[in-house]
């Protein structure tokens, strides 16, 4: 069977946001011109070497119905939550939260000379499980397997598999691909998706050319979020500037979709629920 290269459906230009306690940040997803890409709920890039953007940080603060992705290139993010948990994510490391019926953590960028690079992605959770137990996997950069394809591009792999290498991140509903992947000049690479996920590449470095119904393609330079139409790979050149992208795949769960700020469910009354049960201090399950 012929595999069919996925085309650029959607450009996003990231907006500038201000969230938590005062961080700047580039907002791809769950903004006026993208609002949600199934599974997908939010993408930030808060990238900044100046620390009035990031040292404010993001304090205690609920979540419920979702996973958070928070991926660190360069410095440190200091997190620590209600039901114990404490730690730090240093360049190169990743943390994959499962907030399930709810958890209570802060997220706290810490001020250094070079800055902070580092992105945060939500992921949704079917309704059978948006009640389940909050989780953790705290990936170090040392498990993440990197390797070199025959394009030259050089590949982190998060979650997913790549050349029988699979990334450390395991038993996640949506089924993602997670890639961060580095093209030289005068480059290319290639990657299969599965059919039925929905994909988008998060251009931060370069430039690069993607795919379109138009023979020569798009060039684009960072930073830019590609959202993917249907198909079963995608397909990245370089021409005089190397480029550096994620690319994120997931499997769509085709739900109904209720949010307020941290809060992700499937309907009004169980995001009204989660309300209550954060005014009367029953948020955060004892057991």
């Amino acid at each position: 069977m012929k595999l069919i290269p996925r085309v650029v459906a959607q450009v996003i230009e990231p907006q500038p946001v201000l969230e938590g306690a005062g961080v700047r940040l580039k907002r791809s997803i769950a903004t006026r011109t993208l609002s949600y890409l199934d599974p997908f709920l939010l993408f930030d890039d808060f990238g900044s070497t100046k620390a009035e953007d990031y040292q404010a940080g993001f304090p205690l603060h609920p979540h419920r119905g979702i996973e958070t992705v928070t991926y660190v290139l360069s410095g440190e993010v200091h997190h620590r939550d209600t039901l114990g948990n404490a730690g730090g994510i240093g360049a190169g490391d990743l943390q994959w939260m499962t907030s399930g019926r709810g958890i209570m953590h802060e997220e706290m960028p810490q001020v250094s000379p070079e800055g902070i690079v580092g992105f945060q992605l939500w992921v949704n959770l079917p309704a059978k499980q948006k009640m389940t137990k909050p989780n953790y996997q705290d990936v170090r950069s040392s498990r993440i397997v990197n390797i070199s394809d025959a394009g030259g591009a050089s590949v982190r792999i998060i979650a997913g598999k790549v050349f029988g290498h699979e990334g450390p991140v395991q038993g996640i509903v949506a089924d993602p691909l997670y890639l961060d992947v580095t093209v030289p000049l005068r480059s290319r690479f290639e990657h299969p998706i599965a059919r039925d996920h929905n994909a988008f590449a998060y251009l931060f470095e370069g430039e690069a050319k993607f795919e379109t119904s138009e023979p020569d393609g798009v060039s684009l330079s960072h930073p830019k979020l590609i959202v993917f139409g249907e198909g079963d790979l995608v397909r990245v050149h370089t021409g005089e500037r190397p480029a550096r992208f994620l690319l994120i795949a997931g499997k769509p769960l085709r739900e109904p979709v209720a949010r307020y700020g941290p809060f992700v469910m499937n309907t009004r009354e169980e995001i009204e629920q989660a309300l209550e049960d954060l005014r009367k201090g029953t948020f955060v399950a004892t057991e």
